[in-house]
């Protein structure tokens, strides 16, 4: 597995597809909460708890607000905390105050439900665990321990429920997660040459122009084809051309930095991104590919398959300022090369 395959499966966890999916529970969290507090500001006003009721409605208008604001937030994060250490602040509050009522305890296990939901297992259980053991202990601060057999009974039965939810939720994290990041590579990685994905490789370009536009630095679109790969398959089937996909990409992967980008863009095309680079540049590096390609044949089955490259190349900004503009001008390079013969590097007009 080559390290960018790895490198992906270690930082799936926290992608932008993750990250959208958090702001969406986060903004219906927000409302939710919101809408609840609300409510109960209402039985508070009831009651004669005129300032905890005026509280409750000024936190009810922030949490709708912050619903639509969460977003577009840019520090998802921070919001998150935010949230959840006023949240189960209030929880132990509301749990312990002095007129409380004795099921408002129960409150106190949707803490590690959302530790684990909006944070993950690692960050989850960092924030569950203390703010459990402190309402546990002030809970028994507040109230008696227990003196009798009953009462151990249903002190049992509460402890042991929220250590059960804790395990659960933690448990649940973990698969979930492993889940996403295996998905995630599926998404981002092509599964036989190891390489990006067509959609993954396009994101990165994408992500690239950004930055070569903030900073001014070139970069340089190349697409590549193996050339008569078509006859591989028909004379030696498409095991023996798989096996020719995979072996071109090694090579390609012995040269390439790593801050290159390699995709699979169909078939046997290919995309390569290099960052920070001029045509003038990459050229020679290309060429070096190309030779090392029609160099190495690939042994199969007790036979040799000699293998060559067509590379097409556009520098931005110089031959676009788009992805598609720079895949056109890359495109037709490549369209020139195979005119010209095939098994070469070309990198101005013709």
């Amino acid at each position: 597995m080559h390290e960018r395959q790895m490198r992906a499966g270690r930082e799936g966890g926290h992608s932008g597809l993750e990250d959208s999916d958090r702001r969406a529970l986060m903004s219906l969290i927000f409302a939710a909460t919101g809408l609840t507090i609300g409510a109960f500001s209402l039985l508070q006003f009831g009651s004669g708890n005129i300032l905890f009721a005026s509280l409750e409605v000024l936190a009810c208008l922030v949490l709708v607000v912050a619903s639509r604001g969460i977003l577009r937030a840019r520090r998802l994060d921070l919001w998150i905390y935010l949230y959840l250490l006023p949240t189960f602040a209030f929880i132990l509050y509301i749990s312990l105050m002095p007129r409380a009522s004795a099921a408002a305890f129960v409150w106190i296990y949707l803490i590690p439900v959302l530790s684990y939901l909006m944070l993950g297992k690692r960050r989850g259980v960092r924030l569950a665990l203390p703010f459990m053991f402190a309402g546990l202990l002030l809970y028994y601060l507040k109230n008696p321990l227990p003196g009798s057999a009953p009462e151990w009974i249903d002190a049992g039965n509460a402890i042991l429920c929220g250590a059960l939810i804790v395990v659960f939720v933690h448990l649940y994290e973990t698969r979930r997660a492993a889940v996403f990041v295996e998905l995630q590579r599926q998404t981002q990685i092509d599964p036989l040459t190891g390489a990006d994905s067509r959609q993954h490789f396009r994101q990165e370009l994408q992500r690239a122009l950004k930055e070569a536009g903030r900073s001014q630095s070139p970069l340089v679109v190349a697409l590549m084809d193996i050339d008569h790969f078509k006859q591989v398959n028909d004379r030696h089937g498409h095991e023996a051309g798989d096996r020719a996909l995979s072996h071109v990409c090694d090579l390609l992967y012995q040269r390439l930095r790593g801050t290159d980008n390699l995709g699979r863009l169909g078939g046997e095309e290919f995309g390569l991104l290099l960052r920070s680079t001029d045509a003038e540049a990459a050229l020679p590096l290309l060429e070096s590919l190309r030779q090392l390609i029609s160099e190495q044949p690939l042994d199969y089955a007790g036979q040799r398959i000699e293998l060559s490259a067509t590379f097409g190349l556009a520098e931005w900004p110089r031959d676009g300022q788009t992805p598609d503009e720079l895949y056109r001008c890359a495109d037709r390079r490549l369209y020139q090369g195979k005119e010209q013969g095939r098994n070469q590097v070309v990198g101005e007009p013709g």
